[in-house]
């Protein structure tokens, strides 16, 4: 299964980063129906076909996540699309 690991650094506290990823967690739930649930600082999501986490640290954000069988062809803009969102929020 193909893996996307992307680590971006910021400047918020954690209580800040956290309700930033919640805020983006929220619309990935409405646009594309992934679950997300909090584990400490590492919010685990998943839907079909892809799942993952998002940790908060105090000076990065983390993203991993594995694509299945059907995103796999999709990687490459699947990974843009992050590295956008983590950019519009975390710059």
């Amino acid at each position: 299964m193909p893996k996307i690991d992307i680590r971006r650094p910021h400047q918020l506290s954690i209580g800040e980063a956290r309700a930033v990823v919640d805020k983006v967690a929220a619309r990935m739930r409405e646009k594309f129906g992934m679950d997300g649930q909090w584990q400490g600082d590492t919010l685990q999501f998943s839907r079909p076909g892809v799942s993952g986490t998002i940790a908060v640290g105090s000076d990065a954000i983390q993203v991993k996540a594995e694509l299945g069988m059907m995103l796999a062809p999709l990687k490459g803009m699947v990974e843009q699309e992050i590295r956008r969102k983590l950019d519009e929020h975390f710059a």
